[in-house]
């Protein structure tokens, strides 16, 4: 039977649905899709915005980052893998356009159809679409990756799968997805999900961490060489099927990416001065102007560039975790913020230059406004207004020190609201209310001088208020596994947020996941305010529903003093090879985790 026939049979039974049910209508296959409106680019467009299809192909980036690996499967909640690979090393069936909030093209598939409720969605998949080793994709590999991530792969799937009422082929290149819930991100969520070669893994345990298996993906780059902990050698596959995609139009141009890994920031930034790595983002804007001046730089061979990006801050401090009795109550963790000093740190740490993250997505449109809640984000938090904390309602804003070293007007502060909370000082000693002295565990990964600088000033100041606390450094694959199992009392905390935000909320700040190893909900948060405002996001019928809503969820979150924040980078410095070369237009993501390998190349000076 013909594609034709499949299609026809789908139309017939979303007609039935339609006139009997009600819950869809007709579809027609479109070639992207946006989370509202539609999609920016047209059918025929010939090239993503923000690249540039003349680029040369050729040359190598070399980054870096601090820790190790002992892992090749970043699907898996076992074992480190390197970051990079989920996104060098595998595709989707769509691809994503970084200069609109959220909206999807056809990579693997060559169209998405979805009916005006979005209870559906069918992929057709291209009938060129191949993996490295030159075998077809097929629709059982795509419904064998879809089960495999969603019943064993990292917590990051699950919660999308759990939403799939049933699976099934369509045609000989089509699937179907049916949901039970009401959700209009789902079909963009599905369309993002690495697609795996099912006979690799026929005879391996998907679960088991290791570096046996090497990636056989769809994407541009294959791993070719590799040593465990120290580098990843991925190479531009020439044979790579969707080289002539319009979507792929100046996209993958370097012949090699490869990842370096040390010991320690340090460590990072003296390979950079000595040629090992090419490419190198900084993060210390005070470093930045006085230590960038090595022969490197000075000869012209590195290049300093700054890159300015539309999309929010994210969290980025140290979380504090609630399931600990003593972090259970909001007014000892607001007592935590107010001791810490974020203008002294920041003058010892930046001189100064680094603007504070006011919320978890300041710097956008979908960051909460000043003052009282009003309009539709009142009326978003008035259901839950009995459980909300001081500040969600009537607005919130973090302390602010008088930048000298004692701090003394928020220590008042923070000693007042322990005391609120039962604490007492005897003896110079902050006692919790079972009279036991009130200590608790900082944990850090080993690599990062800045966040142990920033802490030991931070302990300081808790000196100052009766509180001995214990900084514990481990080294990464440690400090991986107690985070995953929520095993610290306050640790290094940074949350990317998207201008889109979406299903992965439930993952950062849901309840269900907050008891669920690996998850992303590091605080421990548990809130219907918090769980249903995330609904309301997702099922947002309009732009302007969306943006209060996700205004009203920003409320909760920073109100609920979680985490405590420290600086933002509303711009990405990055220090690379005077070859590597972006395009002039910047998508409004700016310098995205991917941008570099996705849309750099390489061009000898003349």
């Amino acid at each position: 039977m013909g594609t034709h026939f499949f299609r026809r049979i789908t139309a017939i039974s979303s007609m039935i649905g339609a006139i009997g049910l009600g819950t869809a209508t007709l579809a027609e296959p479109q070639h992207g899709i946006a989370m509202y409106g539609e999609p920016a680019l047209p059918p025929d467009f010939v090239a993503l915005p923000y690249t540039n299809p003349d680029a040369p192909k050729g040359g190598r980036i070399v980054t870096a980052e601090v820790g190790s690996f002992d892992s090749l499967n970043p699907h898996i909640l076992k074992g480190s893998s390197p970051w990079a690979l989920r996104f060098t090393a595998y595709e989707s069936l769509m691809g994503r356009n970084w200069d609109e909030p959220f909206t999807l093209y056809g990579l693997l598939a060559e169209s998405i159809e979805v009916p005006e409720d979005r209870s559906w969605v069918e992929f057709t998949l291209r009938e060129e679409a191949e993996f490295s080793d030159g075998t077809p994709v097929t629709i059982e590999d795509v419904m064998w990756s879809y089960e495999t991530l969603g019943t064993e792969g990292h917590p990051r799937y699950r919660g999308g799968w759990d939403k799939v009422a049933s699976m099934e082929q369509t045609g000989p290149r089509s699937v179907r997805f049916d949901f039970n819930v009401e959700d209009r991100e789902l079909p963009l969520i599905l369309g993002l999900r690495p697609i795996l070669k099912k006979a690799q893994w026929e005879d391996e345990d998907f679960t088991e961490s290791g570096l046996d298996t090497i990636p056989i993906g769809t994407a541009p780059y294959v791993v070719e060489d590799f040593e465990a902990g120290r580098y990843v050698s991925l190479r531009r596959n020439p044979d790579y099927w969707g080289r002539d995609l319009p979507f792929m139009q100046g996209q993958a141009n370097l012949d090699e990416i490869r990842m370096e890994f040390f010991g320690d920031a340090q460590a990072m930034f003296e390979a950079l001065k000595g040629g090992i790595i090419n490419s190198h983002r900084e993060t210390n804007a005070d470093k930045w102007e006085t230590q960038y001046d090595f022969p490197a730089v000075e000869r012209g061979d590195i290049v300093k560039s700054v890159i300015p990006h539309q999309r929010p801050s994210g969290m980025i401090g140290f979380v504090m975790n609630t399931r600990r009795d003593a972090f259970a109550d909001w007014r000892v963790r607001d007592a935590m913020i107010h001791a810490f000093n974020f203008e002294f740190i920041n003058d010892a740490m930046t001189g100064g230059q680094q603007e504070r993250i006011t919320s978890y997505f300041s710097n956008s449109v979908l960051g909460m406004q000043p003052g009282p809640a009003s309009g539709r984000v009142a009326e978003y938090l008035e259901p839950y207004k009995d459980e909300l904390l001081p500040g969600a309602m009537e607005g919130y804003e973090l302390p602010a020190g008088d930048g000298s070293a004692r701090n003394r007007g928020n220590v008042r502060r923070a000693i007042s609201l322990l005391e609120e909370a039962g604490y007492t000082i005897e003896d110079g000693v902050m006692t919790a209310p079972d009279g036991e002295p009130f200590t608790f565990e900082i944990l850090l990964a080993q690599g990062s001088q800045e966040n142990q600088a920033i802490i030991d000033l931070y302990t300081q100041a808790l000196e100052r208020l009766g509180i001995a606390a214990q900084v514990t450094v481990i080294d990464p694959a440690q400090h991986t596994e107690r985070i995953n199992n929520f095993d610290f009392d306050m640790a290094y905390y940074q949350r990317g947020l998207s201008l889109s935000p979406g299903n992965e909320q439930k993952l950062y700040f849901g309840a269900e996941a907050a008891d669920q190893p690996g998850s992303r909900n590091l605080m421990g948060v548990k809130s219907t305010a918090v769980d249903g405002l995330i609904d309301a996001m997702l099922n947002a019928g309009s732009t302007e529903d969306f943006t209060a809503a996700t205004r009203a969820l920003d409320r909760v979150l920073t109100s609920g003093r979680y985490v405590i924040p420290v600086y933002q980078w509303n711009v990405s410095r990055i220090a690379h090879a005077k070859e590597l070369t972006y395009p002039e237009t910047i998508p409004i993501y700016g310098d995205w985790f991917t941008w570099q390998t996705d849309v750099w190349w390489w061009e000898e000076a003349e």
